[in-house]
């Protein structure tokens, strides 16, 4: 099948490139974002694989439509980025990669956790300009803190494995919860419990109209003075300007951002040479307590290898069978993903 394969990245190339060995998909690979301008770049491509931050609203799906594209194969779990409304309308499927590794995302979750409290990358740039003073470098014993894990799936288990290995006292919030999470001895509580008590609080929910601004100006007051937050799931549960609000007064002692909720125009590329335009993004670069990766959480040999292998495998599936078992739908979304309470 011949394959338009968006916001192309050299890393992209290789490992699909590589997977695409047992396949034989014809790709093309697009270095710009999916766009409503670029779409017509899909002309004579039944599929198009995208990317979280590629647009997928009603009004390129009709251009991609029009163009004779069937298939949108998401390389990412996520697919808040579909309007999946839309595409049931248009009669195109959607695909995605329910799993890739989510070892790589809970790690760089933790990861996040130590260098904000103990302050590797403060202490990277001052042993490197000769400055072996500790002033500004104190952390905390993450042994006996409370961690509030929003989200219980896979991702927020490993992290809550991980931290138990830590000593950390782990509680959870999922509206499904999932008896692993209590083996390893967490504890299932309320969203205002596990504001209220957390010393760090970490998101991994998908993102949904229902958890859009999930953690907004009403549930940061509700958290312990000095919270460290962490997101390593979708930018767009935390408010950002209620957040910046929440750091300016010390609600907020530490934040950890793998995603942004305007990333789209920032991630994944070089501005160095630029300046940033973002004035909310620009102000969070500010603060000493902020650390901010550029959605990389993903980003290890395994990860990328098991979405390559995956993405072509459901393109080949639908080629073959007309139908996917990785399709997303709005039921399923609707079945899956309620309010949270």
């Amino acid at each position: 099948m011949r394959v338009a394969v968006f916001s192309t990245k050299s890393y992209d190339r290789t490992y699909l490139t590589r997977a695409n060995q047992r396949h034989g998909h014809d790709l093309i690979f697009i270095e710009a974002r999916l766009t409503y301008a670029t779409a017509p770049l899909a002309e004579m491509c039944p599929a198009v694989c995208a990317f979280v931050n590629d647009d997928l609203s009603e009004r390129v799906l009709n251009r991609l439509a029009d163009v004779g594209v069937c298939l949108i194969a998401m390389r990412s779990a996520g697919f808040n980025n579909v309007d999946l409304e839309a595409a049931k309308r248009l009669g195109l499927t959607v695909v995605r990669v329910p799993a890739y590794s989510p070892y790589a995302v809970a790690e760089h979750t933790v990861g996040l956790m130590l260098t904000l409290n103990r302050k590797f990358h403060r202490a990277y740039m001052r042993v490197r300009e000769r400055n072996f003073a500790l002033e500004g470098l104190l952390g905390f014993d993450m042994h006996g803190k409370t961690v509030g894990i929003i989200g219980t799936g896979k991702i927020g288990r490993i992290v809550g494995q991980i931290l138990r290995g830590f000593g950390c006292n782990i509680l959870g919030y999922d509206p499904f919860p999932n008896d692993e999470f209590v083996e390893l001895g967490g504890k299932y509580v309320s969203l205002p419990e596990l504001y209220a008590s957390s010393d760090i609080i970490t998101l991994h929910s998908p993102l949904t109209p229902e958890t859009y601004h999930l953690i907004d100006a009403a549930a940061l007051s509700q958290m312990r003075d000095g919270v460290m937050l962490i997101n390593t799931s979708r930018g767009a549960l935390i408010d950002t300007e209620a957040t910046i609000e929440a750091l300016k007064s010390g609600k907020v002692g530490y934040l950890g951002l793998d995603v942004y909720e305007e990333e789209e125009k920032l991630f994944f590329e070089d501005l160095s040479d630029q300046v940033i335009q973002d004035d909310l993004f620009a102000r969070l670069l500010t603060f000493p307590n902020v650390l901010i990766t550029g959605h990389q959480a993903f980003f290890t040999d395994t990860a990328l290898t098991n979405i390559a292998e995956t993405t072509l495998s459901n393109i080949s599936e639908f080629e073959d069978l007309d139908g996917c078992s990785a399709e997303v739908t709005v039921d399923v979304l609707r079945n899956v993903v309620p309010a949270p309470a």
